[in-house]
């Protein structure tokens, strides 16, 4: 439709342009394009998150157990055998309606930050103007926009003065796009070019326009980008994919050794019954029935951390993800920079010095901001000391200078008169106004320096030419400023008329700044290992000295264009991917290429933005960070996580936080495995050597639930360590065994296993000839394994030594520690329930000997610290 003169469009559409549509042509289109809105992802029912939470291999193997229990206790005598099925399916539900539960809030909190982009449309119906809903606008629709209206749909002008538009939540670019309506655009013109078209969810920030809409709802261009979101699919994070693998290996493990046992048990003679009883009691002893309730528990309370830091997680495991991100592609406008114009230096001609801008310049420097202000029809007004730019960005950036020099535009207008006015057009760049100044009137213009020179003719022009390249190679974006004195006003008040003759003033020059906080951020990041790429609509210049303020462009790092990128191959791309620091003028498109060049590089990539062109990368990131405040509504439906203060330092926070839990999690992971391995070992070779299980499946159900559960939460709440930021990111596909680990937690079950099988053999006795003897033996089992756990979880909280970082800093661990020994105190001691779990009660001595074997963890442990043989 661009490329077609408008006679031609209001044909096709069937509309007149000064009466709009009828009454029929309304509703005929109505039931033909539908309601002007984008479409929404169908939501899964609370039913299908349910089933969702079952997928987990975990939760499958979880499952099983309980059916092998369920089978057991069919061919039971005591109704008590059904307690044990039972309570791992409670686990598995309560831990499937946390997840389901947390997913609905993030869900409901983030469609509380959800506004329209356009909630209301001024358009003309029947000869008759009116304001409407936006989402009612049909294709033929006459639009009548001025500024600082948003645009409700995708538009042809048909008539346009002095028009601009804000648009860079789809071109990326903070400077306002010219539009008119005469201009005609090649077929083939990129958004950016189109001057004669408007499109929705961008807004009209100078000027007023009539427009005809040719599209709407997913017709639109922030539509089309919408549809990109489609093919990005579902991501799976780092702790999600680790878990799976944890799951898989216990799998293995449970059923090898279950086979084992059958073996065993069968050679032996044993009764298929009790071979049955101990294959459960192993299935229980390999799986940690606590870990998926666990890591959701710690991910919803980091989720909850993360809301006080103004970060709103849309999806729970998403939080770690972050904590994972090696690479963050980040969008230039609004998210590295402020988007808000500002003056940063001017330049005068009568003594060729450039200043920065202060709260006091010199006269010279003044005076040239008077003479810019009064030539400007932007202002900035103060709302509850706030300032509110209204008009072209660099129009206030300069009646902000002059008004941080005591020169507000209020009193500027009231002063100096304006008597006439030649608006701005992009052919000649330039804008001119004719102001009563003292008893003088004066011709004041300003624009392109290239535009003005020629029509100067007193002034260094030369130096004024070398100062603005200098200016420009820093991508401050330069305004020359001019004047000259006329009798009277000219009857025919064109640029041939009074714009020639000039005496040249001066330049001022300025720029988006980046964010103060940004460039700490950045730092931090480095730091951290993490790697930051800009990625933005702007032009290469502009975003390279941005990006080398912030440290994100460093030596020997590359700066290309969309155009380049699109020369390059996918495989040339990934072999370059590491050398490229800044992206510029590149399309949406060209984003989800860079991101995947990234994660096909092994690296787990977030991506920030606030745009609808930063949507589809949003979402084929492994993590997409939208803003609260300036994002889109399509950014912060693609996005896993939302800023509510718009602020990037806030991903140092997500950053840390997402580490943080990430490592708590893999401590309580670690801390689970070895003690669920020395679990396996004590049964295991229990068997071997006795045939004989030195723990019931009740037992360990009991251990599993209480005093490995609630510490390893205990551990999933320790305060980040000092080093978290110091640490490399793990690799995306590094396993949760790596460095050593595996071996660590194996040598963990064995310490567990040989203190736990130390106490069966002593209470059981070398012969254990009564079941008196055996229950003696397995209440010191009992004992030992149960609460040597809870010492252990006091060295799983830091790889420190935990007399550096405070025994009883945790109070989540203390409470853990106090409640485990608590209810191990109930289950041995109080005769009704420890008849239950088969426990029996101790002689003195061997209460003795349990305790001392339950503290032997503390001190190997701070061996093996100072040692520096471990680091979990």
């Amino acid at each position: 439709m661009h490329s077609k003169e408008i006679s031609l469009v209001l044909q096709e559409l069937q509309v007149q342009k000064d009466t709009g549509l009828k009454d029929e042509q309304i509703l005929e289109r109505q039931k033909t394009y539908g309601l002007n809105q984008l479409r929404e992802a169908k939501k899964k029912s609370i039913l299908a998150r349910f089933a969702d939470q079952f997928k987990d291999a975990m939760i499958v193997i979880l499952m099983i157990a309980a059916g092998i229990s369920f089978l057991v206790a069919l061919n039971g005598e005591e109704s008590s055998e059904y307690f044990e099925p039972m309570l791992i399916i409670l686990i598995v539900v309560i831990n499937a309606v946390l997840g389901v539960v947390q997913e609905s809030k993030a869900e409901k909190a983030l469609d509380a930050l959800k506004k329209m982009s356009a909630p209301q449309a001024r358009v003309l119906r029947n000869g008759t103007e009116l304001v409407m809903d936006a989402a009612l606008v049909v294709p033929g629709d006459i639009l009548l926009l001025e500024a600082g209206d948003f645009v409700p749909a995708d538009a042809r002008l048909i008539e346009s003065a002095s028009l601009k538009a804000e648009e860079s939540a789809l071109t990326g670019e903070s400077v306002d796009s010219d539009k008119d309506a005469k201009s005609l655009v090649a077929a083939d013109a990129t958004i950016g070019d189109t001057s004669n078209m408007i499109y929705s969810g961008t807004s009209i920030t100078y000027g007023r326009c009539k427009a005809v809409v040719i599209g709407t709802g997913m017709s639109t261009q922030m539509g089309r980008i919408a549809d990109l979101l489609e093919s990005a699919g579902e991501q799976t994070t780092p702790l999600q994919k680790k878990l799976a693998q944890l799951g898989r290996y216990l799998g293995f493990l449970a059923l090898a050794i279950c086979a084992v046992i059958f073996v065993i048990g069968l050679l032996s003679g044993m009764k298929i019954l009790s071979i049955f009883m101990i294959s459960v009691s192993l299935a229980v002893s390999a799986i940690p029935e606590g870990l998926p309730a666990i890591v959701t528990i710690v991910l919803s309370l980091g989720v909850q951390r993360m809301v006080k830091r103004n970060a709103i997680i849309k999806n729970l495991p998403a939080v770690e993800t972050l904590g994972s991100a090696s690479v963050i592609c980040s969008d230039k406008t609004g998210t590295l920079t402020q988007n808000r114009m500002t003056l940063m230096k001017a330049y005068a001609d009568v003594n060729q010095t450039a200043e920065d801008i202060t709260v006091d310049n010199s006269a010279e420097v003044k005076q040239l901001l008077m003479y810019a202000a009064l030539c400007c029809n932007g202002t900035v007004v103060m709302e509850n000391e706030t300032e509110k730019h209204l008009g072209d960005p660099t129009e206030t950036s300069i009646v902000l200078a002059a008004m941080k020099n005591k020169m507000t535009k209020e009193d500027l207008n009231a002063q100096y008169q304006r008597l006439a006015e030649l608006p701005f057009d992009s052919d000649r760049k330039l804008m001119s106004v004719i102001c009563q100044i003292d008893d003088k009137k004066v011709v004041i213009t300003k624009g392109a320096f290239d535009m003005m020179s020629s029509r100067c003719i007193t002034g260094s022009l030369s130096q004024a030419g070398i100062m603005t390249e200098e200016f420009s190679r820093k991508a401050l974006r330069v305004i020359a400023v001019a004047y000259k004195y006329i009798d009277d006003i000219p009857d025919d008040c064109t640029s041939e008329v009074i714009e020639n003759d000039l005496h040249f003033m001066g330049l001022v020059a300025m720029i988006d700044p980046p964010r103060e906080e940004v460039k700490d951020a950045v730092a931090l990041c480095m730091k951290a290992g993490i790697r930051p790429v800009m990625i933005t609509g702007d032009h290469v210049v502009t975003a390279s000295a941005i990006a080398e303020q912030l440290g994100i462009l460093r030596d020997g790092d590359k700066a290309i264009t969309g155009a380049h990128l699109d020369a390059l191959s996918d495989e040339e791309l990934e072999e370059q991917v590491r050398n490229i620091s800044v992206y510029a003028r590149v399309s949406p498109e060209n984003k989800i290429r860079i991101v995947k060049a990234w994660q096909k590089q092994g690296e787990v990539v977030a991506m920030t933005g606030d745009g609808v062109n930063d949507a589809p990368a949003l979402k084929a990131a492994d993590i997409g960070c939208a803003m609260g405040i300036t994002g889109t509504d399509v950014a912060k439906g693609a996005a896993d996580m939302t800023l509510t203060d718009d602020n990037f330092a806030t991903i140092v926070d997500a950053v840390k936080e997402g580490r943080s839990i990430f490592n708590n999690i893999k401590k309580a992971v670690f801390f689970l495995l070895g003690t669920n391995i020395g679990e396996v070992f004590t049964v295991f070779f229990a068997m071997l050597f006795w045939r004989k299980s030195p723990l019931l499946s009740m037992q360990l159900l009991m251990i599993n639930m209480v005093t490995d559960s609630l510490p390893a939460i205990a551990i999933g709440m320790e305060k980040p360590e000092d080093d978290v930021m110091d640490q490399k990111p793990k690799k995306s596909d590094e396993s949760i065994f790596a460095n050593g680990m595996g071996l660590q937690v194996i040598l963990m079950g064995v310490m567990f296993g040989g203190l736990t099988l130390l106490a069966f053999f002593i209470g059981k006795g070398p012969f254990a000839e009564t079941e008196t003897d055996l229950a003696a033996g397995r209440t010191m089992a009992f004992i030992v394994l149960s609460l040597s756990q809870v010492v252990h979880a006091f060295n799983m909280r830091t790889h420190r030594s935990l007399f550096k970082a405070g025994p009883f800093s945790n109070r989540f661990m203390n409470l853990a520690a106090v409640t485990s020994f608590a209810v191990t105190a109930l289950v041995v001691l109080v005769p009704p329930i420890a008849g239950v779990f088969g426990l029996e009660h101790l002689t003195t001595v061997q209460y003795l000997i349990s305790f001392g074997l339950v503290f032997v963890p503390f001190p190997v442990m701070e061996l093996v610290k100072a040692c520096k043989l471990t680091r979990f």
